[in-house]
């Protein structure tokens, strides 16, 4: 069930979490995963519960990347494939595969990926700004970069990735502050 071990605080945790510096106070805790060959990051207390990847009920006509619902302990819960929906690596579902359970906002939301890896913790000075790529890429859902020991970590926004427009996983008036559910200059139909 829950495979949250390296989580300080939790029983199983190992002590051996990565602190940044010697003597610096973390900012930021962030649960670390694997999407094909890059190495992502997602805000520790979005998190609920990791388990392993069963297969879902589809649901027709959603995205590719809506893999589809499961039931977990009673509650339906939408799962979303960052793999297909980021196009890294093959979506190949194995006894590695994870299902990332988060709460956001007041909805459970479960995310596939390759591998959970560990829980970090990063000061401000270890994390980047985003690179602006202008319309070739979008950046609008991370957070920044990450550099720790040598090793870079995208760190993805995931209160706003989830409760986009995109994912169609929130109606309007379940955004969150802050977030544009209609694209800017995107005009409604009466105005």
């Amino acid at each position: 069930m829950s495979q949250l071990s390296n989580v300080p605080g939790t029983p199983g945790a190992s002590g051996q979490d990565k602190k940044a510096g010697a003597g610096a106070e973390p900012e930021h805790e962030f649960l670390t995963f694997t999407l094909g060959s890059e190495e992502y990051g997602i805000d520790i207390l979005k998190v609920q519960e990791i388990r392993g990847y069963h297969a879902v009920t589809p649901i027709v006509s959603a995205p590719a990347f809506i893999k589809g619902v499961m039931n977990l302990r009673g509650t339906i819960v939408p799962i979303v494939d960052l793999r297909i929906k980021f196009g890294v690596g093959q979506a190949q579902y194995d006894a590695f595969t994870v299902v990332v359970v988060l709460k956001i906002l007041s909805r459970t939301i479960g995310i596939v990926v390759d591998s959970v890896s560990d829980v970090l913790q990063l000061t401000a000075e270890e994390i980047r700004p985003a690179p602006q790529f202008g319309a070739a890429l979008d950046t609008e859902y991370l957070m920044g970069l990450g550099a720790l020991e040598g090793r870079m970590l995208i760190l993805v926004d995931i209160e706003r990735l989830i409760s986009s427009r995109e994912m169609a996983l929130f109606d309007c008036d379940e955004a969150p502050a802050g977030t544009t559910l209609v694209p800017q200059g995107e005009q409604h139909a009466l105005a």
